[in-house]
Protein backbone atom coordinates (compact mmCIF):
# COMPACT_ATOMS: atom_id res chain seq x y z
CA UNK A 1 0.00 0.00 0.00
CA UNK A 2 3.10 2.11 -0.03
CA UNK A 3 1.80 3.18 -3.96
CA UNK A 4 -1.04 5.27 -1.84
CA UNK A 5 1.44 7.12 -0.59
CA UNK A 6 4.01 8.04 -2.72
CA UNK A 7 1.19 8.83 -5.50
CA UNK A 8 -0.49 10.96 -3.13
CA UNK A 9 2.63 13.02 -2.83
CA UNK A 10 3.09 13.07 -6.59
CA UNK A 11 -0.54 14.51 -6.56
CA UNK A 12 0.68 17.14 -3.98
CA UNK A 13 3.13 18.38 -5.96
CA UNK A 14 0.28 19.49 -8.85
CA UNK A 15 -0.87 23.43 -7.60
CA UNK A 16 -4.43 22.59 -8.43
CA UNK A 17 -6.02 26.00 -6.98
CA UNK A 18 -8.80 27.71 -8.65
CA UNK A 19 -6.20 30.58 -10.12
CA UNK A 20 -4.26 28.03 -11.47
CA UNK A 21 -6.25 26.10 -14.46
CA UNK A 22 -2.94 25.26 -16.07
CA UNK A 23 -2.34 23.32 -13.15
CA UNK A 24 -5.16 21.30 -12.65
CA UNK A 25 -5.06 20.52 -16.09
CA UNK A 26 -1.41 18.78 -16.14
CA UNK A 27 -2.46 16.93 -12.76
CA UNK A 28 -5.98 15.66 -14.73
CA UNK A 29 -3.00 14.93 -17.28
CA UNK A 30 -1.12 13.07 -14.81
CA UNK A 31 -3.76 10.98 -13.85
CA UNK A 32 -4.86 10.34 -17.41
CA UNK A 33 -1.33 8.66 -18.12
CA UNK A 34 -1.21 6.61 -14.55
CA UNK A 35 -5.01 5.16 -16.15
CA UNK A 36 -3.48 4.50 -19.21
CA UNK A 37 -0.35 2.83 -17.98
CA UNK A 38 -3.00 0.42 -16.14
CA UNK A 39 -4.84 -0.43 -19.17
CA UNK A 40 -7.97 1.44 -18.06
CA UNK A 41 -10.86 2.46 -19.77
CA UNK A 42 -12.01 6.04 -18.78
CA UNK A 43 -13.86 8.81 -19.75
CA UNK A 44 -12.88 12.66 -19.50
CA UNK A 45 -15.24 15.39 -19.27
CA UNK A 46 -14.49 19.12 -19.85
CA UNK A 47 -17.35 21.32 -18.54
CA UNK A 48 -15.80 25.29 -19.17
CA UNK A 49 -12.35 24.32 -18.89
CA UNK A 50 -12.53 22.06 -16.04
CA UNK A 51 -11.89 18.32 -16.42
CA UNK A 52 -13.32 15.43 -14.53
CA UNK A 53 -12.25 11.84 -15.16
CA UNK A 54 -14.78 9.34 -14.97
CA UNK A 55 -13.64 5.50 -15.05
CA UNK A 56 -16.84 2.80 -15.08
CA UNK A 57 -17.21 -0.59 -15.83
CA UNK A 58 -17.65 -1.13 -19.49
CA UNK A 59 -21.16 -1.91 -19.39
CA UNK A 60 -21.45 1.96 -18.04
CA UNK A 61 -23.33 0.34 -14.95
CA UNK A 62 -21.42 1.12 -11.16
CA UNK A 63 -22.84 -1.00 -8.22
CA UNK A 64 -20.90 1.92 -6.31
CA UNK A 65 -19.12 4.79 -7.05
CA UNK A 66 -16.25 6.63 -5.17
CA UNK A 67 -15.64 10.09 -5.75
CA UNK A 68 -12.99 12.67 -5.00
CA UNK A 69 -11.33 15.45 -6.26
CA UNK A 70 -7.58 17.44 -6.92
CA UNK A 71 -8.42 21.13 -6.70
CA UNK A 72 -7.51 22.26 -2.90
CA UNK A 73 -7.49 25.90 -1.00
CA UNK A 74 -4.60 28.31 -2.07
CA UNK A 75 -1.91 28.00 -0.19
CA UNK A 76 1.82 29.02 0.22
CA UNK A 77 4.41 27.38 -2.30
CA UNK A 78 6.19 25.58 0.58
CA UNK A 79 2.43 23.54 1.28
CA UNK A 80 3.06 21.74 -2.30
CA UNK A 81 6.12 20.03 -1.12
CA UNK A 82 5.07 17.71 0.81
CA UNK A 83 6.58 16.16 4.09
CA UNK A 84 6.33 12.67 5.45
CA UNK A 85 6.94 13.10 9.31
CA UNK A 86 5.83 10.83 12.39
CA UNK A 87 3.61 8.96 10.08
CA UNK A 88 1.86 11.95 8.76
CA UNK A 89 2.38 13.52 5.55
CA UNK A 90 1.92 17.30 5.69
CA UNK A 91 1.00 20.00 2.91
CA UNK A 92 -1.79 21.22 1.11
CA UNK A 93 -4.15 18.47 -0.68
CA UNK A 94 -2.47 15.84 1.65
CA UNK A 95 -6.09 15.36 3.53
CA UNK A 96 -8.41 17.67 1.13
CA UNK A 97 -8.00 15.51 -1.21
CA UNK A 98 -5.41 13.53 -2.98
CA UNK A 99 -4.73 10.69 -0.15
CA UNK A 100 -8.55 10.20 -1.56
CA UNK A 101 -7.56 10.31 -4.87
CA UNK A 102 -4.69 8.28 -4.88
CA UNK A 103 -6.41 5.50 -2.57
CA UNK A 104 -8.91 5.78 -5.22
CA UNK A 105 -7.04 4.77 -8.22
CA UNK A 106 -4.76 2.35 -6.15
CA UNK A 107 -7.65 0.60 -5.71
CA UNK A 108 -9.07 0.46 -8.77
CA UNK A 109 -5.85 -0.68 -10.20
CA UNK A 110 -5.11 -3.33 -8.03
CA UNK A 111 -8.78 -4.90 -8.66
CA UNK A 112 -8.59 -4.25 -11.96
CA UNK A 113 -5.19 -6.84 -11.60
CA UNK A 114 -6.90 -9.75 -10.39
CA UNK A 115 -10.16 -9.51 -11.84
CA UNK A 116 -7.61 -9.99 -15.09
CA UNK A 117 -5.83 -12.51 -13.74
CA UNK A 118 -8.85 -14.57 -13.29
CA UNK A 119 -9.64 -14.15 -16.94
CA UNK A 120 -12.24 -11.28 -16.40
CA UNK A 121 -12.14 -7.18 -17.50
CA UNK A 122 -13.00 -3.77 -16.26
CA UNK A 123 -17.16 -4.69 -17.15
CA UNK A 124 -16.78 -6.86 -14.17
CA UNK A 125 -15.28 -4.05 -11.61
CA UNK A 126 -17.91 -3.54 -8.58
CA UNK A 127 -17.37 0.34 -8.33
CA UNK A 128 -16.44 3.12 -10.57
CA UNK A 129 -14.27 6.22 -9.99
CA UNK A 130 -15.19 9.50 -10.42
CA UNK A 131 -12.45 12.59 -9.80
CA UNK A 132 -13.30 16.31 -10.30
CA UNK A 133 -11.59 19.21 -9.91
CA UNK A 134 -13.52 22.57 -8.97
CA UNK A 135 -15.03 20.76 -5.34
CA UNK A 136 -13.76 23.47 -3.51
CA UNK A 137 -15.37 26.42 -5.83
CA UNK A 138 -18.48 24.89 -5.28
CA UNK A 139 -18.56 21.65 -8.02
CA UNK A 140 -21.04 22.93 -10.50
CA UNK A 141 -18.60 22.13 -13.67
CA UNK A 142 -17.95 18.56 -12.02
CA UNK A 143 -19.90 16.26 -10.00
CA UNK A 144 -23.00 18.39 -10.60
CA UNK A 145 -22.65 18.02 -14.22
CA UNK A 146 -20.95 14.21 -14.60
CA UNK A 147 -23.39 12.41 -11.76
CA UNK A 148 -26.15 13.42 -14.44
CA UNK A 149 -24.03 10.85 -17.01
CA UNK A 150 -23.68 7.95 -14.13
CA UNK A 151 -25.60 5.15 -12.90
CA UNK A 152 -25.09 3.79 -10.07
CA UNK A 153 -26.74 2.64 -6.61
CA UNK A 154 -24.61 3.96 -4.32
CA UNK A 155 -21.93 6.69 -3.37
CA UNK A 156 -18.56 6.99 -1.08
CA UNK A 157 -17.87 10.48 -1.92
CA UNK A 158 -14.11 10.53 0.47
CA UNK A 159 -13.43 14.08 1.26
CA UNK A 160 -14.90 13.81 4.74
CA UNK A 161 -16.06 11.76 7.79
CA UNK A 162 -12.74 9.74 9.64
CA UNK A 163 -11.98 6.35 9.39
CA UNK A 164 -13.94 5.63 12.91
CA UNK A 165 -17.11 8.24 11.60
CA UNK A 166 -19.37 7.57 8.58
CA UNK A 167 -21.37 10.76 7.70
CA UNK A 168 -24.57 10.88 6.81
CA UNK A 169 -25.70 14.06 6.90
CA UNK A 170 -24.18 17.69 6.10
CA UNK A 171 -25.42 21.08 5.42
CA UNK A 172 -26.71 22.48 2.48
CA UNK A 173 -25.45 25.69 1.30
CA UNK A 174 -27.02 29.27 0.31
CA UNK A 175 -25.10 32.17 -1.26
CA UNK A 176 -26.75 35.56 -1.16
CA UNK A 177 -25.98 38.86 -1.49
CA UNK A 178 -26.71 41.80 0.67
CA UNK A 179 -27.20 45.36 -1.42
CA UNK A 180 -27.16 48.51 0.54
CA UNK A 181 -27.61 51.97 -1.24
CA UNK A 182 -27.31 55.39 0.76
CA UNK A 183 -26.65 58.54 -0.51
CA UNK A 184 -23.34 59.95 -1.98
CA UNK A 185 -21.45 62.90 0.27
CA UNK A 186 -18.07 64.19 0.36
CA UNK A 187 -15.71 62.36 2.46
CA UNK A 188 -14.28 65.50 4.52
CA UNK A 189 -18.79 66.04 5.58
CA UNK A 190 -20.58 62.57 5.86
CA UNK A 191 -23.35 64.23 7.91
CA UNK A 192 -24.61 65.57 4.37
CA UNK A 193 -24.69 61.55 3.22
CA UNK A 194 -25.96 58.28 4.11
CA UNK A 195 -23.38 56.33 3.99
CA UNK A 196 -23.93 52.72 2.30
CA UNK A 197 -21.21 50.56 4.16
CA UNK A 198 -22.08 51.45 7.45
CA UNK A 199 -25.57 50.26 6.93
CA UNK A 200 -24.45 47.31 5.05
CA UNK A 201 -22.17 46.42 8.45
CA UNK A 202 -25.13 47.30 10.76
CA UNK A 203 -27.21 44.86 8.65
CA UNK A 204 -24.96 42.14 8.94
CA UNK A 205 -24.79 42.64 12.46
CA UNK A 206 -28.38 41.99 12.71
CA UNK A 207 -28.32 39.09 10.33
CA UNK A 208 -25.84 37.33 12.27
CA UNK A 209 -28.28 36.82 15.24
CA UNK A 210 -30.43 34.49 13.47
CA UNK A 211 -26.74 32.00 14.00
CA UNK A 212 -25.87 30.21 16.91
CA UNK A 213 -23.18 27.82 17.22
CA UNK A 214 -24.12 24.79 19.44
CA UNK A 215 -21.89 22.46 21.46
CA UNK A 216 -20.08 19.94 20.95
CA UNK A 217 -21.61 19.28 17.21
CA UNK A 218 -22.45 22.73 16.21
CA UNK A 219 -25.73 21.15 14.10
CA UNK A 220 -27.10 24.93 13.63
CA UNK A 221 -26.64 26.69 10.81
CA UNK A 222 -24.04 28.89 10.77
CA UNK A 223 -23.41 32.23 8.14
CA UNK A 224 -20.00 33.32 6.68
CA UNK A 225 -19.41 37.22 5.12
CA UNK A 226 -16.53 35.89 1.97
CA UNK A 227 -16.67 39.65 0.01
CA UNK A 228 -17.15 43.06 0.49
CA UNK A 229 -17.67 45.72 -2.11
CA UNK A 230 -18.49 49.12 -2.37
CA UNK A 231 -16.86 50.41 -5.47
CA UNK A 232 -13.61 52.61 -5.76
CA UNK A 233 -14.39 56.00 -4.65
CA UNK A 234 -12.05 58.79 -3.26
CA UNK A 235 -12.75 60.97 -1.16
CA UNK A 236 -15.92 60.09 -0.76
CA UNK A 237 -18.57 57.96 1.32
CA UNK A 238 -20.26 55.16 -0.34
CA UNK A 239 -23.73 55.03 -1.94
CA UNK A 240 -23.95 51.77 -2.95
CA UNK A 241 -22.13 48.87 -0.85
CA UNK A 242 -22.69 44.88 -1.30
CA UNK A 243 -21.29 41.91 0.69
CA UNK A 244 -21.36 38.42 -0.81
CA UNK A 245 -23.02 35.93 2.36
CA UNK A 246 -22.37 31.61 2.54
CA UNK A 247 -25.56 30.36 4.88
CA UNK A 248 -24.86 26.67 5.76
CA UNK A 249 -28.24 25.42 6.91
CA UNK A 250 -29.82 22.87 8.27
CA UNK A 251 -32.55 20.04 7.94
CA UNK A 252 -34.44 22.18 10.88
CA UNK A 253 -34.60 25.47 8.74
CA UNK A 254 -36.98 26.79 6.02
CA UNK A 255 -34.84 29.06 4.21
CA UNK A 256 -37.58 30.45 2.41
CA UNK A 257 -39.17 31.84 5.53
CA UNK A 258 -36.33 32.57 7.53
CA UNK A 259 -34.72 35.24 4.55
CA UNK A 260 -38.03 36.69 4.71
CA UNK A 261 -38.11 37.05 7.92
CA UNK A 262 -34.39 38.45 8.06
CA UNK A 263 -35.60 40.68 5.10
CA UNK A 264 -37.95 42.70 7.02
CA UNK A 265 -35.59 43.60 9.68
CA UNK A 266 -32.88 44.89 7.26
CA UNK A 267 -32.13 48.09 5.07
CA UNK A 268 -29.92 45.57 2.74
CA UNK A 269 -31.96 44.26 0.02
CA UNK A 270 -31.29 40.15 -0.12
CA UNK A 271 -30.68 38.77 -3.15
CA UNK A 272 -30.60 34.88 -3.36
CA UNK A 273 -28.21 33.43 -5.70
CA UNK A 274 -28.59 30.02 -5.20
CA UNK A 275 -29.42 27.30 -2.67
CA UNK A 276 -27.83 24.14 -2.82
CA UNK A 277 -29.55 21.30 -0.84
CA UNK A 278 -28.87 19.35 1.99
CA UNK A 279 -26.80 15.70 2.10
CA UNK A 280 -28.87 13.33 3.32
CA UNK A 281 -27.76 10.28 3.36
CA UNK A 282 -30.11 7.71 4.67
CA UNK A 283 -30.25 4.02 5.12
CA UNK A 284 -29.21 1.76 2.40
CA UNK A 285 -28.14 -2.13 2.49
CA UNK A 286 -24.49 -0.61 1.09
CA UNK A 287 -24.09 0.90 4.39
CA UNK A 288 -25.19 -1.97 6.63
CA UNK A 289 -22.42 -3.98 4.54
CA UNK A 290 -20.22 -0.98 5.12
CA UNK A 291 -20.90 -0.98 8.75
CA UNK A 292 -20.38 -4.43 9.51
CA UNK A 293 -16.91 -4.23 7.76
CA UNK A 294 -15.82 -1.20 9.85
CA UNK A 295 -17.23 -2.56 13.54
CA UNK A 296 -15.29 0.28 15.00
CA UNK A 297 -17.23 2.91 12.87
CA UNK A 298 -20.05 4.98 13.53
CA UNK A 299 -22.81 6.72 11.59
CA UNK A 300 -23.17 10.41 12.25
CA UNK A 301 -22.98 14.33 11.14
CA UNK A 302 -20.71 16.79 9.77
CA UNK A 303 -20.92 20.46 9.64
CA UNK A 304 -19.46 20.80 6.70
CA UNK A 305 -20.62 20.58 3.01
CA UNK A 306 -18.86 18.98 0.15
CA UNK A 307 -20.27 17.36 -3.34
CA UNK A 308 -22.00 14.94 -1.39
CA UNK A 309 -24.89 17.24 -1.90
CA UNK A 310 -25.39 16.92 -5.32
CA UNK A 311 -26.24 13.08 -5.00
CA UNK A 312 -30.19 13.69 -4.20
CA UNK A 313 -30.68 15.59 -7.37
CA UNK A 314 -29.77 12.50 -9.11
CA UNK A 315 -31.33 9.59 -6.55
CA UNK A 316 -27.82 8.72 -5.61
CA UNK A 317 -27.99 7.04 -2.14
CA UNK A 318 -24.02 7.80 -0.58
CA UNK A 319 -22.03 8.44 2.25
CA UNK A 320 -18.98 10.99 3.13
CA UNK A 321 -16.37 9.32 4.89
CA UNK A 322 -12.52 9.64 4.35
CA UNK A 323 -9.16 9.50 6.19
CA UNK A 324 -7.69 11.06 9.57
CA UNK A 325 -6.36 14.37 9.63
CA UNK A 326 -6.65 15.76 13.06
CA UNK A 327 -9.60 18.73 11.87
CA UNK A 328 -6.33 20.05 9.78
CA UNK A 329 -8.35 20.69 6.25
CA UNK A 330 -7.76 24.02 4.40
CA UNK A 331 -4.93 24.80 7.56
CA UNK A 332 -0.86 25.17 7.56
CA UNK A 333 -0.90 22.48 9.45
CA UNK A 334 -2.99 20.31 6.97
CA UNK A 335 -1.99 16.70 7.15
CA UNK A 336 -3.12 12.78 7.01
CA UNK A 337 -2.52 10.09 9.19
CA UNK A 338 -1.15 7.14 7.42
CA UNK A 339 -2.23 4.61 9.31
CA UNK A 340 -5.95 5.69 9.09
CA UNK A 341 -4.93 5.97 5.17
CA UNK A 342 -4.20 2.06 5.26
CA UNK A 343 -7.30 1.52 7.51
CA UNK A 344 -9.52 3.01 5.11
CA UNK A 345 -8.11 1.43 1.76
CA UNK A 346 -8.01 -2.12 4.19
CA UNK A 347 -12.14 -1.47 4.83
CA UNK A 348 -12.88 -0.72 1.13
CA UNK A 349 -10.84 -3.14 -0.54
CA UNK A 350 -13.05 -6.00 1.41
CA UNK A 351 -15.90 -3.98 0.87
CA UNK A 352 -15.79 -4.01 -2.59
CA UNK A 353 -14.27 -7.84 -2.83
CA UNK A 354 -17.93 -8.50 -0.74
CA UNK A 355 -19.62 -7.05 -3.49
CA UNK A 356 -17.61 -8.64 -6.41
Amino acid sequence: MREIIDLTKDLMRFQTVPSKPQEIKRCAAFIENYLRTCGVVYKRFDYENTPSILVLPQNGFAPVLLMSHIDVVDAPAELFQPLEKDHKIYGRGSLDDKYAVALSLVLLKNHLQRLRKQGRSQNDLPFGVLITADEESGGFKGAKKVLGEIKTDFCIVLDGGSVEKIVVKEKGIATVKLMSRGKAAPGDRPWLGENAMEKLIDDFVKLRAYFVKSAPAHQDRAVVIKRVHSGDLHAQIPEYAEASVEIRYTGKDDMERLLDTMQKELHSQIVVEAVEPLFPGGESSHLKLLSGISAKTRVGFEDGANDSRFLAQFSINGIVWGADGDGSRHTLNEHVNIESVYELYRMLDEFMTVLR
